[in-house]
């Protein structure tokens, strides 16, 4: 509702009769308070909610039609289901379609543009209040974050990730008692802290993320567009999503999982990282190729350049640009979705919600970091800035995966903690019981 009520604000604002009365900019900056606390809400929420309608704990065996046993893995099953979930949301994304020929081509301008966000959430909203009561909906438990942080200073007061267990303290003399949560919350909990500590270097991917809405728009401008308008090009983002997640989900990963090449969350992960930075080094390549070519050359918008008054760019065309976009969707598809799928899997099952607000948390560190190379983002530093993002981003993924390769091998440990890791079989339990994971290929429960 308050998501709403924000963009019910900045449509408003919007319209003639408010911009005449000097209702513009406040209104704005209204709106965007409003939708940013939606955002919140919305976004550490959601994606858990349709995460746990998928209710299996365990593996379990599995005949296909053809003979064949396989392993149904929750694991792997979260993970498609975190997929078809963002190709969803891109499939909104293309809305950007619409509004910019809306902006440029109706009478309303951005008020048009607004309505049609505004009239597409609302009925998002409805279709939410008509299915609530067919959802798998967890009840709020007030004092779970709160136990969170007195285990976590237990935890830093004595230097022992184990010190807030329950049967810890109950061997010491003078030990706590009666707290309020036992042994396997810690270790849930512990699991938690390694999943935070893996999202620490997400503010770099996101400012990789954040130039193709920003920056890589005001690239296109200093190219030839030959009428296209240049924040169309950002809808090469979500289109190159609503490819390649198919592509992953049904024909590579499954092959991966039929040769038994493991491709884990970490390194899944360090594969984004490294084609978001390779979207960077071309865009710096672009940068120079806008640089090299007349007829304003290191000025693309100078007066040679224009034709009825109006800046045309240097002879570069637009459509150079949009490798660099579908790279960056390929890269949040590997690392975007791995991020919010590593959240949901390794928090307890109180606290979904809460790390998922941790994990989103970093947008907003790499959104200041954004904001705080906003300076050097002109002509014609910034192509110095896309190589120096094109760096961090390399050297940040290896690192990160060098630091966090050990979880690789743990990966199926720290799931467990969520039930046991017996495998049974839908047929009969009794006759496939023991069974290993090795044994058969593991599979999504379709």
């Amino acid at each position: 509702m308050v998501y709403i009520l924000g963009l019910v604000v900045l449509f408003v604002t919007s319209l003639p009769f408010s911009l005449q009365a000097g209702g513009g900019l406040g209104g704005f900056i209204c709106a965007i308070i409003l939708i940013g606390l939606g955002t919140g809400g919305i976004k550490a929420n959601v994606s858990p909610l349709i995460a746990e309608q998928y209710t299996r704990k365990k593996m379990a065996v599995k005949t296909l039609p053809s003979g064949e046993k396989v392993i149904l893995d929750p694991a792997l099953t979260i993970q498609r289901i975190y997929m078809v979930f963002y190709l969803s949301v891109n499939v909104g994304s293309l809305s950007v379609l619409a509004t910019p020929y809306m902006e440029y081509k109706l009478s309303w301008s951005f008020s048009s543009a607004y309505l049609l966000c505004l009239c597409m959430f609302f009925v998002g909203f409805v279709i939410l209040i008509l299915g609530r009561k067919k959802y798998v909906d967890r009840p709020p438990k007030g004092s779970i974050v709160t136990d969170a942080f007195k285990a976590l200073w237990i935890m830093a007061r004595n230097r022992d990730t184990n010190a807030p267990k329950p049967s810890v303290q109950a061997s010491k003399e003078g030990g706590l008692t009666n707290l309020p949560w036992n042994d396997h919350f810690i270790e849930e909990l512990k699991r938690a802290l390694v999943a935070c500590k893996v999202f620490a270097v997400f503010p770099i991917f996101w400012v990789v993320y954040n130039q193709f809405s920003t920056n890589f728009i005001s690239q296109a401008g200093q190219m030839d567009t030959h009428g296209i308008p240049n924040d169309l090009m950002q809808n090469f983002d979500p289109i190159a999503i609503i490819i390649f997640v198919p592509i992953l989900d049904r024909v590579v990963y499954p092959l991966l999982q039929r040769a038994r090449i493991r491709f884990p969350p970490i390194n899944r992960i360090t594969v984004g990282f490294t084609i978001a930075s390779f979207a960077m080094a071309y865009a710096a390549i672009v940068q120079h190729l806008i640089y090299s070519a007349g007829p304003c050359y290191s000025s693309p918008l100078c007066p040679a350049s224009e034709v009825n008054g109006v800046a045309q760019g240097n002879k570069v065309h637009i459509a150079v640009q949009a490798p660099a976009y579908v790279l960056i969707g390929i890269s949040e598809i590997l690392a975007s979705v791995t991020g919010l799928e590593y959240a949901y899997m390794k928090a307890p099952e109180s606290m979904r919600s809460f790390v998922q607000a941790v994990f989103l948390l970093t947008y907003a560190f790499g959104a200041a970091i954004s904001e705080a190379l906003s300076p050097i983002a002109g002509d014609p530093t910034i192509l110095w800035m896309y190589a120096g993002i094109f760096i961090a981003a390399l050297v940040s993924g290896w690192l990160f995966w060098w630091n966090f390769r050990r979880l690789n091998g743990m990966e199926d440990q720290m799931n467990e903690l969520d039930a046991p890791s017996t495998i049974e079989t839908d047929e009969d339990a009794s006759e496939e019981k023991g069974l290993k994971s090795s044994a058969h290929v593991k599979a999504v429960e379709v």
